[in-house]
């Protein structure tokens, strides 16, 4: 499923190649095995639902922001390593993986309201 994602608070495209991650077998698969070619500017991985992720068997560093369910930003992890374990909270219903420095290059910051356009998502996701 692809998609994009805005941040409507910076208008500012965070990601516009989104994949979903919503099965069982597509949040344990996450990003394992993505490289630098595969994920770069652009791309995102929207794992829903989820409190949290890891690192593990991954390539490349992440930027990680947890959405809560008006997905509105209630925290972020910039510039995440390989092979950690990322907070798990519980206010957080999804967790969006980018490229890392994608946060800062976007100014995005907790409390932003971001918009997600995706197959699974048939209207407009729109934080109020």
């Amino acid at each position: 499923m692809n998609g994009y994602v805005f941040n409507r608070t910076r208008e500012a495209f965070l990601v516009s190649n989104l994949r979903v991650a919503n099965t069982h077998w597509e949040r344990l698969r996450g990003l394992i095995g993505q490289g630098r070619s595969t994920f770069r500017s652009g791309a995102g991985l929207w794992i829903v639902p989820s409190h949290g992720v890891h690192t593990f068997f991954m390539r490349v560093p992440l930027d990680l922001i947890y959405l809560d369910e008006e997905l509105k930003v209630v925290h972020i992890e910039e510039n995440v390593s390989p092979w950690r374990l990322a907070p798990m909270l519980t206010e957080a219903v999804s967790v969006l993986e980018i490229p890392a420095h994608t946060i800062y290059e976007t100014g995005t910051k907790v409390g932003d309201s971001l918009e997600v356009h995706c197959a699974l998502r048939t209207e407009r996701a729109v934080a109020s």
